[in-house]
């Protein structure tokens, strides 16, 4: 899939058909995000995928927005070492998951990490240092044949300024 492609057609996808991920398609997606932009490149991304049938109903648990990832082929948890652009630099790894998971006909869905009240219980689950901070969660599976339809987004016109605000 073409790139410009791929941002206009990308949705988020919460319903899944049953079906695994193959191992060599998220490795593909994590090593598209290592690849992301990053402020001073520390990299501070580390990401963890979760296949467990009983992890990924764990994690769905301990979200508020999140349950469907119980529902996902696979999570996977994108997580940052304390840096001055921890937040920008893995929400660009998280953009780059959600692209070429859809660049491989795969449904991938953000869910919110940062600043949410079970961060901290995931990264427990997970295993992860104390220090860190849980980025997003991001459930992969093939898309479901009957999906909502997409949210509207603003239109162009609305939202594109020239030389002024």
């Amino acid at each position: 899939m073409e790139a410009i492609e791929a941002l206009k057609t990308r949705r988020s996808v919460r319903y899944f058909r049953p079906g695994e991920v193959p191992a060599h398609l998220l490795e593909e997606l994590v090593d598209c995000a290592r690849l992301a932009p990053s402020g001073r490149n520390e990299q501070p991304w580390e990401f963890v995928v979760v296949r467990d049938r009983r992890k990924l109903h764990e994690i769905a648990e301990l979200t508020d927005n999140g349950r469907f990832i119980a529902d996902a082929a696979a999570c996977i948890a994108v997580i940052c070492r304390p840096a001055k652009y921890f937040l920008e630099d893995g929400s660009a790894a998280t953009q780059n998951i959600l692209l070429a998971a859809h660049a491989r006909g795969l449904g991938a869905c953000w869910v919110a990490g940062d600043k949410k009240p079970y961060a901290e219980h995931v990264l427990k689950a997970l295993s992860a240092p104390a220090e860190y901070k849980l980025i997003s969660l991001i459930p992969i599976g093939w898309p479901a044949p009957e999906l909502p339809e997409r949210a509207p987004k603003r239109p162009l016109a609305e939202v594109l300024h020239w030389e002024r605000f």
